[in-house]
Protein backbone atom coordinates (compact mmCIF):
# COMPACT_ATOMS: atom_id res chain seq x y z
CA UNK A 1 0.00 0.00 0.00
CA UNK A 2 1.17 3.57 -0.83
CA UNK A 3 1.30 6.94 0.60
CA UNK A 4 -0.60 9.66 -1.17
CA UNK A 5 -0.70 13.49 -0.32
CA UNK A 6 -3.26 15.67 -1.93
CA UNK A 7 -2.84 19.90 -2.16
CA UNK A 8 -5.43 22.10 -3.21
CA UNK A 9 -5.69 25.38 -1.82
CA UNK A 10 -9.59 24.83 -1.31
CA UNK A 11 -9.63 20.93 -1.12
CA UNK A 12 -10.51 18.67 -2.09
CA UNK A 13 -11.11 20.91 -5.11
CA UNK A 14 -10.44 18.42 -8.63
CA UNK A 15 -9.30 15.34 -6.19
CA UNK A 16 -12.63 15.31 -4.48
CA UNK A 17 -13.51 11.57 -6.33
CA UNK A 18 -10.20 10.69 -6.64
CA UNK A 19 -9.06 10.98 -2.76
CA UNK A 20 -11.48 8.58 -1.88
CA UNK A 21 -11.21 6.46 -4.68
CA UNK A 22 -7.45 5.34 -3.23
CA UNK A 23 -8.28 5.21 0.41
CA UNK A 24 -11.15 2.94 -0.54
CA UNK A 25 -8.04 0.60 -2.24
CA UNK A 26 -6.52 0.32 1.41
CA UNK A 27 -3.61 3.58 0.58
CA UNK A 28 -3.18 6.32 3.28
CA UNK A 29 -4.52 9.87 2.13
CA UNK A 30 -3.58 13.21 3.54
CA UNK A 31 -4.94 16.42 1.88
CA UNK A 32 -4.08 19.64 2.54
CA UNK A 33 -5.81 23.15 2.00
CA UNK A 34 -6.51 26.22 3.37
CA UNK A 35 -10.07 25.91 4.11
CA UNK A 36 -12.58 24.51 6.50
CA UNK A 37 -13.64 21.46 4.92
CA UNK A 38 -17.36 21.30 5.37
CA UNK A 39 -18.06 17.74 4.35
CA UNK A 40 -14.89 14.74 5.24
CA UNK A 41 -13.76 12.57 2.58
CA UNK A 42 -13.95 8.91 3.30
CA UNK A 43 -10.51 7.39 4.31
CA UNK A 44 -8.55 11.00 4.00
CA UNK A 45 -7.16 13.07 6.72
CA UNK A 46 -7.28 16.32 6.13
CA UNK A 47 -4.94 19.01 7.88
CA UNK A 48 -4.61 22.71 7.26
CA UNK A 49 -2.59 25.68 6.11
CA UNK A 50 -2.61 29.36 6.78
CA UNK A 51 -1.00 31.42 5.17
CA UNK A 52 -2.70 35.17 6.22
CA UNK A 53 0.21 38.00 5.27
CA UNK A 54 -0.63 40.10 2.55
CA UNK A 55 2.36 42.22 0.98
CA UNK A 56 3.17 45.23 2.10
CA UNK A 57 5.31 48.22 1.17
CA UNK A 58 4.47 50.90 -1.57
CA UNK A 59 7.81 50.22 -3.78
CA UNK A 60 6.87 46.77 -4.51
CA UNK A 61 5.91 47.03 -8.01
CA UNK A 62 2.23 45.55 -8.75
CA UNK A 63 2.90 42.63 -10.41
CA UNK A 64 5.36 41.12 -7.44
CA UNK A 65 2.57 41.12 -5.32
CA UNK A 66 0.51 38.48 -6.84
CA UNK A 67 3.88 36.15 -7.09
CA UNK A 68 4.48 37.35 -3.32
CA UNK A 69 1.16 35.75 -1.84
CA UNK A 70 1.90 32.67 -3.76
CA UNK A 71 5.32 32.31 -2.14
CA UNK A 72 3.64 33.01 1.25
CA UNK A 73 1.27 30.12 0.38
CA UNK A 74 4.35 28.26 -0.67
CA UNK A 75 6.03 28.57 2.82
CA UNK A 76 2.87 27.95 4.49
CA UNK A 77 2.23 24.96 2.85
CA UNK A 78 6.06 23.72 3.22
CA UNK A 79 5.77 24.16 7.18
CA UNK A 80 2.47 22.19 7.28
CA UNK A 81 4.50 19.37 5.26
CA UNK A 82 7.46 19.29 7.24
CA UNK A 83 5.50 19.26 10.20
CA UNK A 84 3.93 15.71 8.52
CA UNK A 85 7.90 14.70 7.50
CA UNK A 86 8.20 14.83 11.40
CA UNK A 87 5.71 13.06 12.39
CA UNK A 88 6.84 9.97 9.75
CA UNK A 89 4.40 10.93 7.17
CA UNK A 90 6.62 10.25 3.72
CA UNK A 91 4.30 10.05 0.63
CA UNK A 92 5.68 8.01 -2.28
CA UNK A 93 3.22 10.13 -4.63
CA UNK A 94 2.04 14.15 -4.51
CA UNK A 95 -0.76 15.51 -6.41
CA UNK A 96 -0.82 19.34 -6.02
CA UNK A 97 -2.84 22.04 -7.82
CA UNK A 98 -0.23 24.44 -8.06
CA UNK A 99 -2.28 27.30 -9.18
CA UNK A 100 -1.93 29.37 -5.71
CA UNK A 101 1.81 28.58 -4.78
CA UNK A 102 1.28 25.16 -2.71
CA UNK A 103 3.61 23.18 -5.22
CA UNK A 104 6.34 26.22 -4.93
CA UNK A 105 8.89 24.14 -2.26
CA UNK A 106 6.98 20.51 -1.53
CA UNK A 107 10.21 18.95 -3.58
CA UNK A 108 11.98 20.75 -0.82
CA UNK A 109 10.33 18.56 1.87
CA UNK A 110 10.05 15.16 0.05
CA UNK A 111 12.61 15.43 -2.83
CA UNK A 112 11.63 11.50 -2.90
CA UNK A 113 8.02 11.58 -3.77
CA UNK A 114 7.08 11.21 -7.14
CA UNK A 115 4.94 14.89 -7.77
CA UNK A 116 2.43 14.97 -10.00
CA UNK A 117 0.77 18.28 -10.94
CA UNK A 118 -2.84 19.42 -11.71
CA UNK A 119 -2.18 21.15 -15.21
CA UNK A 120 -5.45 23.56 -14.70
CA UNK A 121 -4.03 26.73 -16.89
CA UNK A 122 -1.38 28.55 -18.45
CA UNK A 123 -1.19 32.46 -19.16
CA UNK A 124 -0.26 33.75 -22.51
CA UNK A 125 -1.17 36.73 -24.57
CA UNK A 126 -2.57 34.46 -27.60
CA UNK A 127 -5.57 32.29 -27.80
CA UNK A 128 -6.58 32.20 -24.39
CA UNK A 129 -8.56 34.36 -21.86
CA UNK A 130 -5.69 37.34 -21.87
CA UNK A 131 -7.19 40.21 -24.10
CA UNK A 132 -9.80 38.13 -25.44
CA UNK A 133 -12.24 40.90 -24.91
CA UNK A 134 -11.44 44.27 -25.92
CA UNK A 135 -14.08 45.93 -24.04
CA UNK A 136 -11.79 44.98 -20.62
CA UNK A 137 -8.78 44.61 -21.96
CA UNK A 138 -6.45 45.90 -24.56
CA UNK A 139 -2.69 43.92 -25.42
CA UNK A 140 0.08 45.86 -24.03
CA UNK A 141 3.46 45.47 -23.43
CA UNK A 142 2.29 45.79 -19.26
CA UNK A 143 -0.25 43.25 -19.72
CA UNK A 144 2.20 40.80 -20.95
CA UNK A 145 4.91 41.34 -18.73
CA UNK A 146 1.79 40.38 -16.05
CA UNK A 147 1.44 37.77 -17.32
CA UNK A 148 4.71 36.39 -17.92
CA UNK A 149 5.32 37.28 -14.22
CA UNK A 150 1.87 35.18 -13.52
CA UNK A 151 3.24 31.98 -14.39
CA UNK A 152 6.72 32.01 -12.88
CA UNK A 153 5.10 29.74 -9.53
CA UNK A 154 3.40 27.61 -12.39
CA UNK A 155 7.27 26.83 -13.89
CA UNK A 156 8.87 26.22 -10.64
CA UNK A 157 6.01 23.56 -10.30
CA UNK A 158 6.13 22.85 -13.55
CA UNK A 159 10.29 22.03 -13.91
CA UNK A 160 10.65 19.60 -10.66
CA UNK A 161 7.39 17.57 -11.67
CA UNK A 162 7.31 14.05 -13.03
CA UNK A 163 4.12 14.25 -14.78
CA UNK A 164 1.11 16.49 -14.76
CA UNK A 165 -2.99 16.31 -15.78
CA UNK A 166 -4.97 18.55 -17.80
CA UNK A 167 -8.64 17.89 -17.64
CA UNK A 168 -9.01 19.28 -22.09
CA UNK A 169 -6.83 19.19 -24.78
CA UNK A 170 -7.40 23.18 -24.88
CA UNK A 171 -5.94 23.09 -21.38
CA UNK A 172 -3.27 21.00 -21.82
CA UNK A 173 -1.88 22.92 -24.61
CA UNK A 174 -1.92 26.58 -22.97
CA UNK A 175 1.01 25.01 -21.25
CA UNK A 176 4.75 25.23 -23.28
CA UNK A 177 5.72 22.86 -25.77
CA UNK A 178 8.53 21.64 -24.16
CA UNK A 179 6.37 20.43 -21.20
CA UNK A 180 3.26 19.16 -23.38
CA UNK A 181 4.83 15.54 -23.47
CA UNK A 182 4.41 15.00 -20.16
CA UNK A 183 0.78 15.90 -19.73
CA UNK A 184 -2.03 13.50 -20.04
CA UNK A 185 -5.53 14.68 -20.50
CA UNK A 186 -8.09 13.18 -18.28
CA UNK A 187 -11.05 15.01 -17.12
CA UNK A 188 -11.77 14.57 -13.48
CA UNK A 189 -15.27 12.77 -14.42
CA UNK A 190 -18.83 13.18 -14.28
CA UNK A 191 -21.62 11.44 -12.25
CA UNK A 192 -23.82 10.64 -14.70
CA UNK A 193 -26.22 9.12 -12.62
CA UNK A 194 -26.83 11.98 -10.06
CA UNK A 195 -26.50 14.42 -12.84
CA UNK A 196 -29.21 13.14 -15.00
CA UNK A 197 -32.88 14.50 -16.15
CA UNK A 198 -35.48 14.00 -14.55
CA UNK A 199 -39.46 14.39 -15.47
CA UNK A 200 -40.30 15.46 -11.97
CA UNK A 201 -38.15 17.57 -11.00
CA UNK A 202 -39.22 21.10 -9.83
CA UNK A 203 -37.62 24.17 -8.58
CA UNK A 204 -39.50 26.85 -6.18
CA UNK A 205 -38.50 30.35 -6.73
CA UNK A 206 -40.18 31.21 -3.00
CA UNK A 207 -39.50 34.96 -3.73
CA UNK A 208 -41.74 35.33 -7.13
CA UNK A 209 -44.63 32.18 -5.67
CA UNK A 210 -43.21 30.11 -8.77
CA UNK A 211 -42.75 26.73 -8.80
CA UNK A 212 -40.48 25.51 -12.46
CA UNK A 213 -41.14 22.20 -13.76
CA UNK A 214 -39.68 20.42 -17.06
CA UNK A 215 -41.76 21.53 -20.05
CA UNK A 216 -42.01 25.68 -18.60
CA UNK A 217 -39.93 28.12 -20.65
CA UNK A 218 -37.13 28.55 -18.30
CA UNK A 219 -33.78 30.06 -19.53
CA UNK A 220 -30.74 28.82 -16.77
CA UNK A 221 -27.48 30.89 -16.89
CA UNK A 222 -24.89 29.74 -14.43
CA UNK A 223 -21.56 31.16 -13.65
CA UNK A 224 -19.78 31.20 -10.31
CA UNK A 225 -19.62 34.89 -10.25
CA UNK A 226 -22.16 37.18 -12.50
CA UNK A 227 -18.49 38.51 -14.53
CA UNK A 228 -17.38 38.94 -17.79
CA UNK A 229 -14.82 35.95 -17.84
CA UNK A 230 -18.23 33.91 -18.28
CA UNK A 231 -20.25 36.00 -20.10
CA UNK A 232 -22.53 37.86 -18.10
CA UNK A 233 -22.41 40.89 -19.98
CA UNK A 234 -23.27 39.10 -22.68
CA UNK A 235 -26.18 37.60 -21.93
CA UNK A 236 -27.68 40.66 -19.93
CA UNK A 237 -27.19 42.62 -23.36
CA UNK A 238 -29.38 39.32 -25.07
CA UNK A 239 -32.30 40.05 -23.32
CA UNK A 240 -34.04 42.60 -24.00
CA UNK A 241 -34.49 40.95 -27.47
CA UNK A 242 -34.77 37.51 -26.14
CA UNK A 243 -37.54 38.27 -23.57
CA UNK A 244 -39.51 40.35 -26.72
CA UNK A 245 -39.04 37.22 -29.17
CA UNK A 246 -40.36 35.25 -26.11
CA UNK A 247 -43.23 37.11 -24.06
CA UNK A 248 -43.60 34.11 -21.84
CA UNK A 249 -39.91 33.07 -21.02
CA UNK A 250 -38.17 33.35 -17.65
CA UNK A 251 -34.79 33.71 -16.89
CA UNK A 252 -32.99 32.02 -13.76
CA UNK A 253 -29.62 33.74 -13.38
CA UNK A 254 -27.69 31.75 -11.19
CA UNK A 255 -23.89 33.21 -9.52
CA UNK A 256 -22.54 35.63 -6.89
CA UNK A 257 -21.86 39.26 -6.73
CA UNK A 258 -17.81 39.00 -7.02
CA UNK A 259 -15.19 37.81 -9.36
CA UNK A 260 -13.15 34.82 -9.53
CA UNK A 261 -10.97 35.31 -12.47
CA UNK A 262 -10.69 38.67 -14.18
CA UNK A 263 -10.67 42.51 -13.14
CA UNK A 264 -13.01 43.95 -10.54
CA UNK A 265 -15.25 46.14 -11.02
CA UNK A 266 -15.17 49.78 -10.64
CA UNK A 267 -14.82 51.04 -6.34
CA UNK A 268 -18.07 50.51 -5.09
CA UNK A 269 -19.96 48.37 -7.71
CA UNK A 270 -20.85 44.88 -8.98
CA UNK A 271 -20.60 43.45 -12.25
CA UNK A 272 -24.34 42.38 -11.61
CA UNK A 273 -25.28 45.01 -11.12
CA UNK A 274 -23.48 47.46 -13.74
CA UNK A 275 -24.81 44.96 -16.51
CA UNK A 276 -28.47 44.94 -15.37
CA UNK A 277 -28.43 48.38 -14.99
CA UNK A 278 -27.38 49.35 -18.86
CA UNK A 279 -30.49 46.72 -19.73
CA UNK A 280 -32.81 47.05 -16.63
CA UNK A 281 -35.41 49.82 -18.02
CA UNK A 282 -35.72 47.11 -21.31
CA UNK A 283 -36.91 43.89 -19.34
CA UNK A 284 -39.96 43.00 -17.42
CA UNK A 285 -38.23 42.22 -14.07
CA UNK A 286 -41.03 40.35 -13.15
CA UNK A 287 -39.60 37.29 -15.28
CA UNK A 288 -36.25 37.51 -14.65
CA UNK A 289 -34.62 36.13 -11.17
CA UNK A 290 -31.51 36.95 -10.00
CA UNK A 291 -30.90 33.56 -6.97
CA UNK A 292 -27.32 34.31 -6.22
CA UNK A 293 -25.56 31.31 -5.02
CA UNK A 294 -27.67 27.74 -5.11
CA UNK A 295 -27.12 24.52 -3.13
CA UNK A 296 -25.57 22.17 -5.59
CA UNK A 297 -28.55 20.22 -5.71
CA UNK A 298 -30.77 22.78 -6.66
CA UNK A 299 -28.58 23.58 -9.07
CA UNK A 300 -29.30 20.15 -10.48
CA UNK A 301 -32.93 20.63 -10.67
CA UNK A 302 -32.92 23.84 -12.07
CA UNK A 303 -30.94 21.91 -14.85
CA UNK A 304 -33.60 19.62 -15.07
CA UNK A 305 -36.50 21.61 -15.89
CA UNK A 306 -34.53 24.44 -17.90
CA UNK A 307 -35.79 24.92 -21.17
CA UNK A 308 -32.27 26.16 -22.40
CA UNK A 309 -29.06 26.50 -20.36
CA UNK A 310 -26.62 28.86 -21.59
CA UNK A 311 -22.88 29.06 -21.12
CA UNK A 312 -20.60 31.48 -22.09
CA UNK A 313 -16.95 31.63 -21.11
CA UNK A 314 -13.71 33.21 -22.78
CA UNK A 315 -10.89 30.63 -23.87
CA UNK A 316 -10.21 29.50 -20.38
CA UNK A 317 -11.19 26.28 -17.73
CA UNK A 318 -13.76 24.67 -18.74
CA UNK A 319 -16.84 24.72 -15.89
CA UNK A 320 -17.85 21.60 -14.60
CA UNK A 321 -21.75 23.05 -14.36
CA UNK A 322 -21.32 23.12 -18.32
CA UNK A 323 -20.84 19.16 -18.32
CA UNK A 324 -23.18 18.41 -15.23
CA UNK A 325 -26.19 20.31 -18.14
CA UNK A 326 -25.06 18.62 -20.14
CA UNK A 327 -25.47 15.36 -18.27
CA UNK A 328 -28.79 16.36 -17.02
CA UNK A 329 -29.91 16.46 -20.97
CA UNK A 330 -30.06 20.26 -21.31
CA UNK A 331 -30.57 22.39 -24.55
CA UNK A 332 -27.20 23.68 -24.31
CA UNK A 333 -26.49 27.39 -26.20
CA UNK A 334 -23.19 28.15 -25.66
CA UNK A 335 -20.50 30.31 -26.90
CA UNK A 336 -17.97 29.61 -29.92
CA UNK A 337 -15.36 29.22 -28.00
CA UNK A 338 -12.38 27.09 -26.58
CA UNK A 339 -12.70 24.42 -24.88
CA UNK A 340 -16.60 24.85 -25.44
CA UNK A 341 -16.11 23.90 -29.09
CA UNK A 342 -14.12 20.49 -27.57
CA UNK A 343 -17.23 19.32 -26.01
CA UNK A 344 -20.01 20.41 -27.76
CA UNK A 345 -20.26 20.36 -31.65
CA UNK A 346 -22.57 22.95 -33.09
CA UNK A 347 -26.06 21.45 -34.49
CA UNK A 348 -25.06 17.53 -32.61
CA UNK A 349 -25.25 18.17 -29.30
CA UNK A 350 -25.86 21.70 -28.75
CA UNK A 351 -25.68 25.02 -29.97
CA UNK A 352 -22.99 27.48 -30.56
CA UNK A 353 -22.85 31.20 -30.74
CA UNK A 354 -20.56 34.22 -31.27
CA UNK A 355 -19.34 35.57 -28.06
CA UNK A 356 -19.45 38.47 -28.83
CA UNK A 357 -22.67 38.80 -30.02
CA UNK A 358 -25.76 39.29 -28.50
CA UNK A 359 -28.12 39.62 -30.97
CA UNK A 360 -27.56 36.03 -31.93
CA UNK A 361 -27.86 34.85 -28.69
CA UNK A 362 -30.90 35.89 -28.53
CA UNK A 363 -31.70 34.90 -31.74
CA UNK A 364 -30.61 31.34 -30.80
CA UNK A 365 -32.24 30.98 -27.39
CA UNK A 366 -35.34 31.95 -28.80
CA UNK A 367 -35.41 29.95 -31.57
CA UNK A 368 -34.19 26.93 -29.32
CA UNK A 369 -37.26 27.74 -27.13
CA UNK A 370 -40.06 28.05 -30.39
CA UNK A 371 -38.47 24.59 -31.63
CA UNK A 372 -37.74 22.38 -28.10
CA UNK A 373 -39.58 19.61 -29.38
CA UNK A 374 -37.58 19.49 -32.61
CA UNK A 375 -34.43 20.03 -30.72
CA UNK A 376 -34.61 16.81 -28.60
CA UNK A 377 -31.52 15.36 -30.11
CA UNK A 378 -29.34 17.51 -28.91
CA UNK A 379 -30.28 16.95 -25.93
CA UNK A 380 -30.31 13.14 -25.77
CA UNK A 381 -26.93 13.95 -27.61
CA UNK A 382 -25.18 16.09 -25.11
CA UNK A 383 -26.11 13.33 -22.33
CA UNK A 384 -24.56 10.80 -24.21
CA UNK A 385 -21.02 12.57 -25.15
CA UNK A 386 -20.59 12.92 -21.25
CA UNK A 387 -21.89 8.93 -20.82
CA UNK A 388 -19.12 8.31 -23.82
CA UNK A 389 -16.10 10.73 -22.87
CA UNK A 390 -16.98 11.81 -19.00
CA UNK A 391 -18.47 9.61 -17.25
CA UNK A 392 -16.93 9.24 -13.90
CA UNK A 393 -16.69 5.13 -14.26
CA UNK A 394 -14.59 5.77 -17.37
CA UNK A 395 -12.43 8.66 -16.24
CA UNK A 396 -11.98 7.29 -12.51
CA UNK A 397 -9.85 4.15 -13.89
CA UNK A 398 -7.48 6.66 -16.06
CA UNK A 399 -7.31 8.87 -13.43
CA UNK A 400 -6.07 5.77 -10.91
CA UNK A 401 -3.78 4.48 -13.43
CA UNK A 402 -2.09 7.99 -13.58
CA UNK A 403 -1.34 8.07 -10.10
CA UNK A 404 -0.33 4.74 -9.99
CA UNK A 405 1.31 4.00 -13.34
CA UNK A 406 3.31 0.87 -12.15
CA UNK A 407 0.40 -0.50 -10.72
Amino acid sequence: MRKYLFIHQNFPGQFKHLAPALAAQGHEVVGLGMNQLTLPLPGVRYIRHDARATPQGPRAPSQLKDLYSKVLRGESAATQLAALKQQGFAPDVVFVHPGWGEALFVKDVFPKARLLIYAEYYYSGEGGDAFFDPEFSQHSLEGLQRLRLRNTHLLHAMSVADAALSPTTFQRDRHPAWFRDRISVIHDGIDTQRFRPDPRAYVQLQAAGLTLRPGDEVVVFVARQLEPYRGYHIFMRALPELMRQRPNARVVIVGGDGVSYGAAPPAGKSWKQIFLDEVKDQLDMRRIHFVGKVPHATLTQLMQVAAVYTYLTYPFVLSWSLMEAMSCGCLIVASKTAPVEEVITHGHNGLLTDFFDPQALAATVADALARRADLQHLRDAARQTIIERYDMQRCMPALLRFVQPEA
